[in-house]
């Protein structure tokens, strides 16, 4: 079993969300989907990551720009880099896709989340955005927003969270094969090769 800690909030996160589903059906390993909120992961162990977005390096941000639609391309994947609001507060998204559990419901609707916000510049923050993603995916809008109140899917969130924090996680995309940990899009290869040594 291949477990998937994510966020819609990261463009490497869209790519690995992308990449690692054929991967895991074509050798045969289900996936554990667990959502996340990647700013309680930054807060707790990983704040470095609002100072290199203060302060960049241009050089290294130039590369990156470029490293990320070197993956995009043959991905076939349009990732606007940043996007019009960034970073975006993803909370409510990522308890929808808690709430809709491991279903491949939540899998339209993340995938839907990331495009959303990724290739068509939409604010993934607001009811609104969140509302038309669901009609898009045959979701009811309004049983995902009374969803997102509860205290039992905010509770999960957090408990998701706070489990990659105590696991040794520091961001998203983050996947474990047993108790190995793997970060990052460009990392799958070797997720490959450890679900088949497992």
């Amino acid at each position: 079993m291949i477990e998937f800690f994510f966020d819609c909030s990261s463009p490497w996160t869209y790519l690995a969300f992308h990449r690692v589903e054929p991967m895991a059906a074509q050798i045969g390993v289900p996936i554990l989907w667990r959502p996340i909120l990647v700013g309680g992961v930054f807060n707790a162990v990983n704040p470095s990551v609002y100072a290199q977005r203060d302060n960049p390096v241009p050089a290294k941000q130039a590369y990156m720009l470029k490293d990320l639609q070197d993956w995009a391309v043959p991905a076939g994947l349009a990732i606007r880099m940043p996007p019009t609001v960034f970073p975006v507060n993803s909370v409510k998204a990522m308890r929808a896709c808690v709430w809709l559990g491991q279903s491949p419901d939540m899998l339209r609707f993340a995938r839907a989340v990331f495009e959303a916000y990724w290739s068509h510049d939409q604010d993934i923050s607001q009811d609104r955005v969140l509302s038309e993603i669901c009609t898009q995916c045959a979701i009811d809008s309004q049983a995902m927003l009374a969803a997102i109140a509860r205290v039992d899917v905010k509770a999960q969130l957090k408990a998701n969270t706070d489990e990659l924090v105590r696991r040794g996680g520091f961001g998203s995309p983050t996947m474990f094969v047993g108790d190995a940990m793997y970060f990052g899009n460009d990392r799958l290869e070797l997720v490959r090769a450890a679900a088949l040594r497992a």
